[in-house]
């Protein structure tokens, strides 16, 4: 007998403790979402300035199937539009917490068989993200000509989560931690070492002997 997996209103609720996949808790299905990285993901920090996240209005979890569900949306229609090697797509939350269900034979005859609230703790059936207000679900980067694209993906994503999100134009470089006119200053000033799709900022700490002539820093303080 094959048990669907209920609609997910029934689990959108965040209720009990976090209960992840552990030596106590086996026979964890598979999350349905496998890959968080999607587009070109090796680009690096200079080449995708802009960068947009949808951001979740709401404390509830959201299943691995509509995670995986919004990835593609956003991925086909970025590569529909923008072209699959001009954004970068990244999955931020990742489903950890295991839902559970008590089973119920629905067969004829099952009354005898049933239990009722007798050992209800139920069985692991699928994985899902505890996301709180504020927190980020999904982000996009791309260079400027594209930010319309990545917005219209992302507004199609949001179909396909339960809840309120926001679309929220980033002021930060991509996926780095530095405003964009920190980072153009940051960049004149040579402070800035790449680091795949990250930045480095170079500070006053550390040995002078492993700098490159020119990128040993005085703090604003001392200068």
């Amino acid at each position: 007998m094959v048990f669907d997996l209920g609609p997910a209103r029934c689990y959108r609720q965040i209720k009990n403790k976090p209960y992840p996949k552990s030596r106590f808790c086996r026979g964890v299905p598979d999350p349905k979402i496998r890959i968080y990285d999607v587009g070109m993901k090796k680009k690096g920090v200079d080449e995708f300035p802009f960068c947009v996240h949808l951001v979740s209005w709401e404390k509830e979890n959201v299943s691995s199937e509509a995670l995986e569900a919004a990835r593609i949306a956003c991925n086909k229609y970025m590569a529909k539009f923008a072209g699959k090697d001009a954004f970068h797509l990244r999955v931020r939350v990742h489903p950890f917490h295991v839902l559970r269900i008590n089973k119920m034979l629905s067969c004829a005859g099952a009354d005898r068989l049933q239990t009722g609230m007798r050992g209800a703790f139920g069985k692991p059936q699928g994985t899902c993200a505890r996301v709180a207000i504020g927190q980020v679900l999904l982000s996009v980067r791309c260079k400027d000509s594209n930010s319309h694209h990545a917005q219209e993906a992302l507004r199609r994503a949001k179909f396909k989560f339960p809840g309120r999100q926001k679309i929220i134009v980033s002021r930060k470089w991509g996926f780095t931690k530095f405003s964009r006119s920190d980072y153009l200053k940051f960049k004149s000033e040579n402070r800035i070492v790449p680091d795949g799709v990250n930045a480095k900022l170079l500070g006053c700490h550390g040995p002078l002997a492993n700098r490159e002539p020119g990128r040993a820093f005085l703090s604003s303080a001392t200068a």
